[in-house]
Parts: C-alpha cells; structure tokens; sequence
C-alpha cells in the first residue's frame, strides 16, 4: 500500500485508498473489491441486450428486469447531467427498448452524449464543500469502474493512484486526473509474442507479422530488453491500439489463446504450440507475464479447514461445481463466464422452483441467491479482518479482548459492538500495514452495525446485479456463440471474485454442517429480513444456525 499524503485531505485518502483496492488484480480480499460496472457500459449494455432478444438469446423478462434495475441505480450518478440530458434517458428508461424500435435508436445517441464529459461533469460534482459531496465510497467506485470500463488496465490504474498519492493529490486534482484520463485517445502499441515450439512452422513463415528467432531476438535488443535466458523458436510481433502497455498485452494474450486453442485440434503435435511466459512490449521497461492476474475468485475453506487433497470417495455435487468453476480465475474468458455459471445454476436451481410470469426458464433466481449468501458472509469477512488488524501502539481493551477471543465469530461480535458504541474511530490500524484500506473499511461496516437492513440491502442488491449480468453473459456466450459482448469481461472481472465468495461458505455449509446449498440460500434470505429486529439476529451471525 502506497503512503498517505500529507496534506489532510480526508475526503481523497479515502478515494484513493479504495482505488488502490479496487486496482490491485491479486491480493484485495472480495469484500473490498469492485463489485459493479460504470453506467456507461451498463447502458452499452442495455443496448446490445436489445440485439440479443431479437435473436432469442435473451428473454424479454431479462430485458425488462435489466432496464429497470439500470433506471434505479442512475438515479444518483452526477455524471449523467441534471436538466436535459438526465431527463432524457430516465424517460426512455421507462418502457421497453426493443430492437428496432425508435426508442433503441435513440438511446444509442443518448449515449454518446453520457459518454462525452461524464467525468468532467462528476469532477464539477465534488468540486463542493466537503459537507455537500457524495460519499467518497460512492466516487471512488464510480471513477474506478469508469475507467476500467474504458480499457484501462488494473495495473496501470494502479500506478496512476500511486502517482496521485505520492504528490499529495486533492480530490479537484484526483477529479481532473481521471478526467483527463478518459479524454485520452488509444496509441498504437507494438507488442512481441515469442513461441518456444513451432508445429506446423511453414504456416507461420509466410505470415507478416512472424519473425524468426534471429529477428525475435534482434527485436528484444532493439528495444531495450534483455535475452539472457531467452531461447525462442519464433515469434509474432503485433500492433495493437490500446490505452496502456497492460492493456495492449491483454490483447496479445487473447491472440496467444486464439492459436494454443486451434492447436488443440492438431492430429499431430496436438497442442504443440508452447509460447514464451512473457509478453513484450516496445516502450515499456520489463516483460510482462503470460499468465494473467487471477480474477479473484477464492475459496479459503479449502486450506483453512483442510478439505484441499480429501477427494477420495463419491465424488459430489461440490466437486462438480469446483470443477465446472475452476476456469474463473485464469481461464479464457467464455470457458470462465460458462463454467462459473454452471457450477452457481448447479448448486442454487431446483426442478420445483416456481417460474414467474413471463419467465422463460426461472433460472435467474439462482443468482439471487447467490447474492444473498454472499450479502451474508460480508459483515463477518470484513468485521474479521478488521479485528485482526487493531493494532494500536499501546494495547487497549479492545485490542486485549481480541487477542483473548476464542474464535473469528467472538473477535467480529467484539469489533461490531465497537463500532456500534463508538463508530470507526474505535479502531485503530496504526500498526497494521493495510491501514489505509483498513480505515474506509471500519467506516464502512460502522454505517453497517448503525443500520444494518438498508446497507444489506444495497449490498445484496449490488451482488444481484453483477451474477445476473455474469447469467445473461453466458446465455450470450453459449446460446449466441458471441465471446465478444461489450461487458463480457466487466461481467468476469465484477462476478469472478463473488462466484469464489459464494462458494467459499457453501463449501463450509456443506462440510461443516452437511447442509444443502439450497437450505443455506434459505437461511440467508431469511436472515436479511430478519437482522436487527425482534429475533435479535447480529450482523455477525448471519449465516449461523438458528
């Protein structure tokens, strides 16, 4: 985690540490991760739905559930105007925008109006007295999704938060930053793949972009980078428009899974094509790896209780679903979206659920209730991780009630009951070395403990939001054959860390408890209608047994 400014400014520590989480690809716990897309991809999206419920991919039901959830949620984006153009798409937002039709047809240039100035018009938003701005919570989610959505890389985004931290931003400097980012036009980037095996090499030969190995080497040379160590076979070398060099390598990467996958289908030296483990990219200083960040998709429960190597005897349902799952994280994109789908359908459907009206296949329940065990296990994850970090220079009650706490439920029952009392300030991280996430975070579960049933509210709502996209994608992917869709790697990069945080407690049901994925989906709808009421339900016992 970078250094804190020194000008006090809390207001942009604040959206600066939460963009250093949301922009570091491996590492940020699920609970701190960005759980949604802009709005201007998801209007993107919203159009592109229209094409695929012409073609029967998606029902009218899921079209129609989209565009209101959208209307709901823009409601507070400062980025979409206050007078004219607001108005404008709020009331085409109101009925259905089938394709063609007029409405479709002008909700696409209503977006390229959002599109233009949507963060100089947020940077207008914050440029208030601190008392009149959005939550920083809200703007921080709202320039970071933006910007990813753009093509911007985490791990660019990433050095730019850096940057920002380390000249003592403002939140007016932070806002014409981003600004100023999204005016940025794409360049063209030069990018080297190197291949270690060739199969087939004659029909690589005569390819414009193949360089043999005398040239890959020459190349890497020329353009600053060392060969020690490097023994290639052959390369491509591509140009590709892009925002950043990560961004730019991506797309090398796609190609890279492009060729491995067609060499699958070799009958001799089948799978044969083997590149390097690095991208190259002229312009930027260091290889960049093959292998992808992983998408954030964990279940701890398999090392933390032990149940990693203990797959001896019937194989069950959970190991389907961990098997249908495990692309998420590093897999090419539509074998990810499918298979993560497949192991959520494969654990919260059932043949008697109930459709409702004009539901085509009643499916989509199956992300609800995924959002709602997630919802659940939110307080308890973040409560814990924060117990563990109070660490103030001298140990005080708190800190020695912890340390004296027999379990994970007793530590998150003591930092709830504090936060409640006294509010964030009740903690203290000043030494722990993730303080700066640390202290939005007690912020966030205070508001939390103060009012529990609206924030779970939100939250599950958010979730809802991003595994019903993550359901709709796949339906794109599997019965559009599309691996394009505007938001197919938004969907992954939102759903991914969810799918393995769902996962993650039915896991712990189904061992600790030999509970059905089913019956722990029941107990945590019933438990968000029921948290801080006469029952007595604490936010920290959620998923517990009645």
């Amino acid at each position: 985690m970078v250094a804190a400014p020194a000008v006090s400014d809390p207001y942009a520590r604040h959206v600066l540490a939460r963009m250093s989480d949301f922009f570091t690809d491996e590492g940020t716990p699920w609970a701190r991760r960005l759980w949604d897309i802009g709005s201007v991809l998801a209007l993107e999206e919203l159009w592109e739905a229209g094409s695929w419920q012409a073609q029967g991919v998606l029902s009218p039901t899921a079209c129609d559930w989209q565009r209101n959830e959208l209307n709901a949620l823009i409601g507070p984006d400062r980025g979409l105007g206050d007078r004219d153009l607001r108005k404008e798409l709020t009331g085409l937002l109101k009925n259905s925008l089938p394709d063609p039709s007029p409405a479709r047809r002008r909700l696409k240039e209503i977006i390229g109006h959002v599109r233009v100035g949507y963060l100089e018009r947020w940077a207008a938003a914050v440029n208030v007295p601190v008392e009149e701005r959005v939550k920083p919570e809200r703007y921080s989610r709202t320039v970071a999704s933006h910007l990813l959505d753009l093509g911007y890389s985490a791990s660019h985004l990433k050095a730019w938060a850096k940057d920002l931290y380390d000249t003592r931003a403002t939140t007016a400097d932070i806002a014409d930053s981003a600004a100023g980012l999204a005016r940025t036009p794409a360049r063209a980037y030069e990018v080297l793949v190197a291949l270690e095996k060739v199969p087939q090499r004659q029909l690589a030969e005569p390819l414009e972009h193949w360089y043999d190995k005398g040239k890959v080497v020459a190349w890497l040379r020329e353009h600053g980078h060392g060969t020690a160590g490097i023994r290639p076979g052959g390369g491509f070398v591509y140009r590709f428009t892009a925002l950043d060099p990560f961004s730019a390598a991506e797309q090398a990467r796609q190609m890279v899974e492009r060729m491995t996958a067609r060499s699958q289908f070799l009958r001799k030296d089948r799978g044969g094509v083997k590149p390097l483990p690095y991208i190259w990219v002229a312009g930027h200083a260091r290889p960049i790896p093959l292998d992808p960040p992983a998408r954030g998709a964990d279940v701890l429960t398999l090392v933390n209780e032990g149940h990693l190597y203990q797959v001896a005897g019937t194989r069950s349902r959970i190991d389907d679903a961990l098997e249908l799952a495990a692309a998420v994280n590093r897999g090419p994109m539509a074998p990810a979206v499918a298979g993560a789908w497949a192991a959520v359908e494969s654990l919260l459907m059932h043949p008697d659920d109930p459709k409702a009206e004009h539901e085509r296949s009643g499916k989509a329940v199956a992300a609800d209730r995924m959002a709602a065990i997630i919802a659940c296990s939110w307080p308890r994850a973040e409560l814990t991780a924060l117990a563990h970090r109070h660490k103030p220079r001298t140990k005080d009650d708190l800190a020695r009630a912890i340390t004296a706490g027999a379990t994970n439920q007793e530590r998150a029952r003591l930092v709830a009951e504090a936060l409640r009392t006294s509010g964030a300030p009740a903690l203290d991280f000043t030494g722990a070395s993730t303080k700066y996430s640390d202290r939005p975070a007690a912020q966030r579960m205070a508001d939390l403990v103060q009012n529990p049933r609206p924030v779970l509210g939100d939250v599950a709502g958010a979730f809802r939001i991003a595994l019903r996209r993550l359901y709709r994608t796949r339906n794109i992917v599997l019965h559009g054959g599309a691996t394009q869709g505007v938001a197919l790697e938004a969907s992954l990069r939102t759903a991914a860390p969810l799918v393995g945080a769902g996962l993650d407690r039915i896991v712990h049901a189904a061992y600790a408890e030999d509970l059905d994925p089913l019956d722990l989906a029941a107990r945590a709808e019933v438990a968000l209608q029921l948290v801080n009421g006469e029952t007595g339900l604490s936010v920290v016992d959620l998923l517990e047994p009645a």
